[in-house]
């Protein structure tokens, strides 16, 4: 059984580590257009990352309809995914998908949530 299911809607993906997860977040979901700011992020964990920590607790709660067990749950993500996350492996996985992502062969845009 893996250890890490992608939360994003309708996705329900599995990996067995949490770099794996977040790769598959960046390569294999669409952007996510931030609605405090409107920067773009990659979908999922980076979304909430970007929004908690860029952004005041009020913003998050007017902007995306939330409360505070909706921040505490996402909080509480963002600190069991710092645990367990090797930002290098993260990086080497990010590089390698991204290079085959744009492997010119095929003529298919890259998309990078």
């Amino acid at each position: 059984m893996s250890g890490w299911e992608c939360a994003i809607t309708g996705c329900g993906s599995a990996f067995d580590t949490i770099e794996a997860l977040l790769a598959h977040q960046v390569t294999d979901h669409a952007s996510h257009d931030c609605e405090i700011c409107g920067e773009t992020v990659p979908e999922g964990y980076f979304a909430v990352k970007h929004g908690l920590e860029e952004h005041t607790r009020a913003e998050y709660v007017r902007y995306y309809d939330g409360d505070a067990s909706a921040i505490r749950e996402r909080e509480a993500v963002l600190e069991d995914v710092a645990a367990a996350l090797d930002v290098d492996l993260l990086e080497d996985l990010l590089s390698d998908e991204t290079a085959d992502s744009l492997d010119t062969s095929d003529p298919a845009t890259a998309t990078t949530s």
